[in-house]
């Protein structure tokens, strides 16, 4: 399970920066606490993670190799989430999307968190 949700992180965020894979996994977290939802059900739902669909442009990074050292990062930041020992980066959020995109629910809602190119609803 933590490759997967590793995967999913790395998709999503690029790896690029320790806070962004952080705040992901705080927010995946932050759903699993609010929904009593499995970790990995969670990054299974293509309704959170646009990365699932087959039409995302980080689709493709689903498939990331195992030794990449920016989806060992995610791994790791997904090992200490699993443990609870992964501080909330964002504040209890639990929708997020990128930046370059809109979606309708976000419109009547503020962001509570920025973080490289996501932003954090809860």
């Amino acid at each position: 399970a933590s490759y997967k949700i590793a995967r999913v992180i790395y998709a999503e965020t690029s790896g690029h920066s320790l806070p962004v894979v952080e705040a992901m996994a705080s927010m995946i977290y932050n759903i699993h606490l609010k929904i009593d939802k499995s970790f990995e059900d969670i990054v299974n739902d293509n309704r959170v993670f646009d990365a699932l669909s087959k039409n995302s442009p980080r689709h493709e990074l689903l498939s990331v190799s195992a030794n990449d050292r920016k989806f060992q990062m995610c791994l790791r930041v997904v090992q200490k989430m699993i443990r609870g020992n992964l501080k909330d980066s964002v504040f209890g959020a639990t929708n997020f999307h990128h930046s370059n995109v809109l979606p309708i629910w976000a419109m009547s809602r503020g962001y509570i968190a920025e973080i490289d190119d996501l932003l954090f609803y809860l």
